[in-house]
């Protein structure tokens, strides 16, 4: 899970104006955005209850296609509509994969958004094998589940008149439909229902990542907001399972244009080097070495225009060989929240999941939901 847009760095600092309390807030449902600007979706299932935008029921055939139409409109067969809804006793297929709930198709700025309205529980069960492996230690796939529900319902507050809550990648949490259930991810979900992470009274921002390195990093490093609860904490759980360390070789001409993709205009990169590094030992800055001066980058934005998938991290030491430079890092991720790999290995170690989430996140305590 990366968060990298602005309207999360105005949450974070308006985080006192946003507070849920668990008391006063049940939500049933979340509305994912499964997928975006696709030319045309391919809808199918069984005993299928397809509507248009004004609720009336559809003879179309299903399966079936739905394609953009003119004046922001969907066509499926001769059919046409601002909306198409679909709903099925068992799955909703969309491009052959298989979502509980109900389907929302809507025409986007580009092609076609398609979001999937369904039960917080659901969506959760869903998540668990999208996010780790629900084989990890139960505690740990307790702990996942806690924190996917708490940032779940954060983020349906704050996006409560918007035409969904969250997405469905890594600038939220990953979610691919109910294919990839089972049990154990049913079991951590049962166990843990309705539980949720608490500051002063208040339901957190659970952010989580995947591997810390070593030691996990503060909101005010990353997103500029100090948060009491998202502060950094040594982690040597993670440092020595398989993502831990990581290597990276990339060119000086690709870096440069990667930054001037990015909106960066340096010039010609002669040289890259380190800068200071934070309390949690990562890069805060770098500096650049350019046909028009030296210049700074903030390690944070530096790693968003090279690419969260390439550069894992902002812990890592540069060296350079003539035009290229090695990267040489630790952990996966934005480091702030719960270590996942971390987490894992605290379960297998014996530790609860209520134990390994005070532990991430200081302060916190575990509430359950109100009806």
């Amino acid at each position: 899970m990366k968060i990298n847009r602005l309207l999360l760095f105005i949450v974070l600092l308006t985080l006192a104006a946003a507070a849920i309390s668990p008391a006063a807030y049940r939500p049933e449902t979340v509305r994912v955005a499964i997928a975006r600007g696709m030319e045309e979706v391919r809808v199918d299932g069984d005993g299928m209850l397809v509507t248009d935008d004004k609720g009336t029921a559809l003879a179309v055939d299903v399966p079936g296609i739905v394609r953009r139409s003119g004046g922001g409109t969907l066509v499926m067969g001769g059919t046409t509509s601002r909306r198409f809804t679909f709903a099925s006793p068992s799955l909703v297929r969309i491009n052959g994969r298989g979502y509980r709930g109900v389907i929302e198709l809507h025409p986007a700025d580009k092609g076609i958004l398609v979001v999937n309205e369904l039960p917080l529980e659901e969506y959760l069960v869903g998540l668990i094998n999208c996010e780790i492996s629900s084989l990890w230690p139960i505690e740990a796939v307790k702990a996942q589940a806690v924190i996917a529900r708490s940032y779940a319902i954060y983020q349906k507050d704050n996006r409560k008149n918007a035409l969904y809550h969250l997405e469905s990648s890594v600038m939220d949490q990953v979610y691919n439909g109910a294919d990839i259930e089972d049990s154990r991810a049913a079991r951590a979900v049962k166990e843990t229902e309705g539980e949720v992470l608490v500051h002063a009274g208040s339901i957190i921002q659970a952010f989580y990542h995947s591997n810390c390195g070593g030691h996990t990093e503060a909101a005010v490093n990353v997103w500029g907001a100090d948060i009491p609860y998202l502060q950094g904490v040594e982690c040597t759980y993670c440092v020595n399972t398989p993502p831990a360390r990581w290597e990276l070789t990339l060119g000086l001409k690709k870096i440069e244009s990667l930054l001037k993709n990015a909106g960066y205009q340096f010039g010609t990169i002669r040289e890259i080097r380190g800068g200071r590094l934070n309390d949690s030992g990562r890069l805060q800055n770098l500096l650049l070495v350019t046909s028009r001066g030296d210049a700074k980058i903030s390690a944070v934005n530096f790693r968003k225009a090279i690419g969260y998938a390439v550069l894992k991290s902002t812990s890592f030491t540069i060296r350079q060989r003539g035009d290229e430079v090695l990267f040489s890092g630790a952990g996966n991720g934005h480091g702030v929240g719960l270590c996942q790999w971390g987490a894992k290995q605290r379960a297998g170690d014996g530790f609860s999941y209520r134990e390994i989430l005070n532990y991430y996140y200081p302060g916190v305590r575990l509430e359950r939901l109100k009806n």
